[in-house]
């Protein structure tokens, strides 16, 4: 990571970050505000659903979470990801950082090899974590699903 923290910006390109955006929530446009302010221009991938696999299956399509998000202000381009190699978009981007989420499970050092396999010269940081300001923010589409479930079942 950076000396300058996760918003200080590293060097001009694009930043690229990734995620599911199931349902969306304050947690996520936290962390792409954060990731727009690490370049000039922010591109998200969207995770396709069957590349999903360390958390339930996501309940919204693909092709609407993709456009959810790029409907939001930091975003300059939202794409789905590549259906098998998720290295793929970054190689054709060619980004200056790749932006992580706070609590996003990725392994950075594990990032950074397979970049470096690849012959992808890049950063690898983390967002800073979103605090709410009210005590009853809900920050994971697990908890927003559970809500629903609980509320409305």
């Amino acid at each position: 990571m950076s000396e300058e923290g996760a918003t200080g910006p590293a060097r001009d390109g694009v930043v690229v970050a990734q995620g599911t955006f199931d349902v969306l929530h304050p947690g996520h446009l936290h962390y792409l505000q954060d990731a727009a302010a690490m370049g000039d221009r922010l591109v998200v991938i969207v995770a396709r659903s069957g590349n999903v696999t360390h958390k339930a299956a996501p309940v919204v399509p693909g092709p609407q979470r993709r456009e959810m998000v790029a409907g939001l202000d930091p975003v300059d381009e939202a794409r789905l990801g590549h259906p098998e190699d998720i290295f793929v978009p970054i190689e054709e981007l060619d980004p200056a950082v790749i932006a992580l989420g706070f609590d996003q499970h990725h392994d950075e050092d594990a990032i950074r090899a397979a970049l470096a396999e690849r012959g992808i010269d890049c950063e690898v940081r983390r967002a800073t974590k979103y605090e709410a300001e009210y005590p009853d923010a809900l920050l994971s589409t697990g908890d927003i699903v559970d809500r629903i479930l609980d509320e409305r079942a």
